[in-house]
């Protein structure tokens, strides 16, 4: 068995309390506004529902896809974890969001992609930076749309 391979964005601090960064990153109706990387998604945030995430294309070119998984940890305003169960043949991937409270009106959030499976490299080859920059591109608009909302309230 190989190692798992790990996708992890960069820590952006963020000038808003955790559990206001965690309504913003669930909060999914309004991702259309200022998520770059899922630009749609749809789950209950039930425990081993499914959360549908709608993606733009890796290679750029024109429309979406939807990558179906499951909500394993909903954990306010700390920790959210889904992954992909069955869905994918040879590949089995986990997303962790952390929201880490830095005092009472700050704090920090990242994002991991775990992928294990026969596939786990090929994956990793194939798409490893799209999902990396993505991520990189959720951290700062998240930080972006946080600590523009929190002027306003």
């Amino acid at each position: 068995m190989t190692a798992p391979h790990i996708i992890t964005s960069v820590t952006v601090e963020i000038e808003a309390p955790a559990a206001f960064v965690w309504d913003v990153l669930v909060d999914y109706p309004r991702y259309p506004e200022w998520n770059p990387y899922t630009v749609a998604v749809e789950t209950s945030l039930e425990l081993d529902d499914r959360i549908d995430l709608t993606l733009n294309n890796p290679d750029g070119s024109e429309g979406t896809f939807v990558n179906r998984e499951f909500i394993r940890i909903v954990d306010p305003p700390h920790h959210l974890r889904y992954d992909t169960g069955d869905e994918m043949e040879g590949i089995h991937a986990i997303r962790d969001q952390w929201i880490n409270e830095l005092g009472p009106d700050r704090c920090s959030y990242y994002t991991t992609d775990t992928l294990s499976g026969e596939h786990a490299g090929l994956v990793m080859e194939l798409n490893g930076e799209w999902v990396r920059a993505g991520f990189d591109s959720v951290a700062y608009a998240l930080k972006a749309r946080a600590e523009a909302l929190i002027r306003t309230t």
